[in-house]
């Protein structure tokens, strides 16, 4: 062991030493290889959660027909386009939606022709307008209730399109 002071050897044992005089406590004896670091295991990470839906699968499916927006997103979120049940409602949701507006535009071509008839033309177009509307809404309140109770409710011709959507 050396004197960190002046550099002389003294014995291990000695707690000054012996050509200077300096304490050699605080003079750790240096050993000639470092020790390697105790073996750690790497940490063992937990799998990421399953993601769980934020609402339950009949609640989702009901809101799919609030506007077809929540019907979009549901067929691009995960975990909500694993769901059958809501697969199935947001496809519905989507066909109700393309038949509103298509028949929107066919009483409207049929109300601009019922028009060649002075006054029974506009009442006609009033009264088909009523009843093209008033069973669209129907169906869609329907549809709503339906898809709340967690069921499969088709409507006629959408229903059959939206099942093989949702089973593909």
């Amino acid at each position: 062991m050396q004197c960190p002071n002046c550099h002389q050897e003294v014995v291990p044992q000695a707690t000054f030493c012996n050509h200077c005089g300096a304490p050699l406590a605080a003079a750790a004896p240096k050993t000639p290889y470092a020790q390697p670091p105790a073996y750690t295991p790497p940490p063992t990470y937990a799998p990421p959660p399953v993601a769980s839906a934020a609402m339950p699968e009949n609640i989702a499916a009901a809101v799919a027909y609030i506007t077809v927006i929540p019907a979009i997103v549901f067929l691009v979120l995960e975990p909500y386009n694993k769901m059958p049940l809501v697969r199935f409602h947001a496809f519905q949701s989507i066909g109700l939606f393309v038949a509103w507006i298509a028949l929107q535009i066919v009483v409207m071509i049929l109300g601009t022709i019922l028009h060649i008839i002075p006054v029974l033309g506009a009442l006609l177009t009033g009264i088909l307008y009523l009843v093209v509307g008033l069973g669209l809404f129907v169906a869609w309140i329907l549809a709503i209730l339906k898809a709340s109770k967690g069921e499969w409710y088709k409507l006629p011709v959408i229903g059959d399109f939206a099942d093989k959507q949702a089973r593909s």
